[in-house]
């Protein structure tokens, strides 16, 4: 893409400005670091431009405070841009199996994909980050097809970023953009647990 030109232009009918004004679904998958990161940077261009963020974290547990939270709710509290709404559903799952059976995890999981559709018939917001959301469509907590349907047939200008490893096959075909996080080295390779301000 030179210069921000596509390469080709399909021929679907839409206008140069209409094919520019598409919602977008973007996936960051893959086992590298950086995927929710750069979804939350997406988050921060849109709330500049005056778009309301609707934020669903599908894993990360409800107790945890990352920057990218606080970041995001002074933003959308500050008046200059758009509002920011941080969702958690219930109290999340992490790499390991927290308290709590696996039952009650997936009707969490099964709820805040409810809220999520409401929202966008509703067109509550302009972006929707649905972040680790790859987890319960892998672990059969929420219909992988159902959610395809779901974007398909969002309406008005609604974008949706989806984060996490594993992303169904798809998931990927039918989104806009996908991008993979590719891992060529990481501290934890070297026994170096997480740390504030770069992890969280």
């Amino acid at each position: 893409m030179p210069q921000g030109k596509p390469e080709h232009v399909p021929d679907d009918g839409l206008t140069t400005r209409q094919r520019r004004h598409r919602p977008l679904v973007a996936v960051h998958t893959g086992p590298g670091k950086g995927k929710s990161t750069a979804a939350f940077g997406l988050a921060t261009r849109a709330w500049a431009q005056g778009w309301d963020i609707g934020v669903f974290q599908f894993v990360k547990s409800a107790k945890w405070r990352i920057g990218e939270e606080t970041a995001l709710r002074v933003l959308g509290e500050s008046g200059e841009g758009g509002s920011v709404t941080w969702n958690k559903m219930g109290e999340g799952w992490s790499w390991i199996q927290r308290p709590g059976t696996e039952q009650d995890h997936a009707a969490d999981a099964a709820e805040g994909w409810a809220q999520i559709k409401r929202d966008l018939a509703a067109e509550t917001y302009r972006l929707y980050v649905l972040d680790e959301f790859t987890y319960p469509m892998k672990w059969g907590w929420v219909d992988v097809e159902d959610v395809l349907e779901t974007l398909r047939t969002r309406p008005g200008t609604q974008h949706v970023v989806i984060t996490g490893r594993d992303a169904d096959q798809r998931l990927l075909d039918e989104a806009d953009l996908v991008t993979e996080m590719t891992k060529v080295k990481h501290p934890m390779d070297n026994g170096q647990k997480g740390q504030r301000g770069i992890e969280w």
